[in-house]
């Protein structure tokens, strides 16, 4: 495509709906058991006349954006609520402009304006990325492209304007030659109260779903994990060595450690891998560990040289990402890897995935790497989206966690004929459950991907818009 269309924004609509856990998930300082989900609704027309609405979906996750302690749930959610707000308007103030453009002119007067409002760059940054999802699936609907299509034609018009490190290196010829695949693993999260097995005790929600992890992987025959720690060594390693007595007969077994920013430094964070090294119960488990996430607080992280654990396993940086110039000064540190998570916006995972390719391509050898991270994605848009955007930039496994912390549609108080609707638009992503239900179809550890290249960014169907209600003004 020789020229990106440029498109007007003419209506933003939010909303949001409730969430509700069947089982409770411990991530860092949080236990989840129920959250909202945002969706927003977008009207773009293009020059020549041609309209399209798109939306696009995320939880309004607590204590992940901002983990500040003496803030309540109903705090952030409220936080996340102001910068889809902030984002609303900001992009109904603006004239005709390309999908890209958009995010390019708001990027940093929204930061900015999420700062005035006691908001971190995370925060700012969740509106806009919500949005500028909804803008694509609407221009992608208008031209009646895939998403994978219309970003290897770069119809939204990436360009380097707001990473100059990328000045030269040729980002259309990049993004021409991203290549989706029809599968992809599913890298299954095991959070901190997590049952192992049917010894542990838990609350049952008695759906007849997987609880344990040790029924996940008889139901599922997942071979990727990603494994919660909590920063406290005895803990961590006796709990570690239980998961890994379940994990011991797994066929080409591979595992993260996330860390979850609960390390007080980097020395912190080598003492305790070299200690889960030293453990002959987790001999197995180690050797299968592909690298660890986040591992310090993200106050300090980009400020610790973590070369020392590096070079016993590569580090990922995470909630440290919280603007396009994380990545680049925390390689200057010893990490190599970042996580894709479309929260923080699909802009910055295909610039992130750019930036590996030409640092691989300079040092002439594979180093630099993205893996994909969850947020609680749900079944519908959320779930789609991420999935094909992980799915285009080449990764061959993805944390997901929302299928089993949720009962598919039913947990979000979605009505059965939107179930159904998803379930006929996308076939082989999910199957048919119980009272008009539909959930996540995991197979031989594998989701279906190929029902994510119809028109639109992932979304064969919208929800029923009726059903949800207007988002909730913040209460400051």
């Amino acid at each position: 495509m020789t020229d990106a269309p440029r498109l007007t924004i003419e209506a933003i609509e939010l909303y949001e709906r409730p969430v509700h856990l069947r089982l409770p998930f411990r991530f860092g300082v949080v236990t989840l058991t129920h959250c909202p989900q945002a969706f927003a609704r977008v009207c773009v027309r293009l020059a020549d006349g041609r309209s399209a609405w798109g939306a696009a979906a995320e939880l309004m996750a607590p204590k992940w954006f901002d983990k500040n302690l003496a803030l309540s749930n109903v705090d952030n959610f409220d936080q996340l609520r102001r910068s889809l707000l902030l984002a609303r308007d900001a992009y109904l103030a603006t004239g005709a402009d390309t999908a890209f453009g958009h995010f390019a002119h708001h990027y940093q007067p929204l930061i900015e304006a999420g700062a005035a409002h006691g908001l971190n760059p995370l925060i700012a940054c969740y509106g806009p990325a919500l949005v500028d999802r909804a803008v694509l699936d609407g221009m992608c609907r208008a031209l009646d492209l895939s998403f994978y299509e219309a970003v290897r034609r770069n119809a939204p018009g990436i360009d380097a304007r707001l990473t100059p490190d990328l000045a030269g290196f040729d980002l259309p010829g990049f993004l021409g030659s991203l290549a989706p695949a029809p599968t992809i693993d599913l890298r299954h999260t095991v959070g901190l109260v997590d049952p192992i097995t049917a010894a542990d005790e838990h609350v049952s929600p008695h759906d007849g779903l997987p609880e344990t992890l040790q029924e996940v992987v008889a139901a599922t025959g997942c071979r990727w994990f990603k494994l919660k720690v909590s920063g406290k060594a005895g803990a961590d390693l006796e709990r570690l060595s239980r998961i890994a007595a379940v994990l011991k007969n797994v066929p080409n077994l591979r595992v993260t450690l996330d860390g979850n920013e609960q390390f007080a430094n980097a020395a912190a964070a080598s003492a305790f891998w070299r200690q889960v090294l030293q453990t002959p119960s987790l001999q197995h488990l180690a050797a299968a560990t592909l690298y660890i996430e986040q591992p310090l607080p993200r106050t300090t992280a980009l400020e610790s040289d973590v070369r020392e654990l590096a070079a016993m396993r590569p580090v990922l940086i995470d909630e440290s990402d919280g603007t396009l110039q994380a990545f680049p000064r925390a390689l200057e540190l010893g990490y190599t890897g970042v996580s894709s998570k479309q929260c923080k916006g699909v802009y910055r995972s295909l610039l992130n995935a750019a930036r590996c390719r030409q640092r691989d391509q300079l040092a002439g050898q594979a180093g630099c790497f993205m893996s994909a991270e969850d947020l609680t994605t749900q079944a519908g848009l959320a779930v789609q989206q991420d999935l094909a955007l992980v799915n285009l930039i080449g990764l061959t496994h993805v944390e997901r966690n929302g299928h089993h912390y949720v009962d598919g549609f039913a947990g979000q108080g979605a009505g059965p004929a939107e179930a159904a609707a998803f379930l006929q638009a996308q076939p082989g992503l999910y199957e048919a459950a119980p009272n008009g239900n539909a959930r996540l179809r995991v197979q031989g550890g594998l989701l279906d991907l190929r029902s994510l290249g119809a028109p639109g960014f992932a979304t064969g169907t919208h929800p029923n818009w009726a059903s949800l209600q207007p988002l909730r003004e913040p209460v400051a």
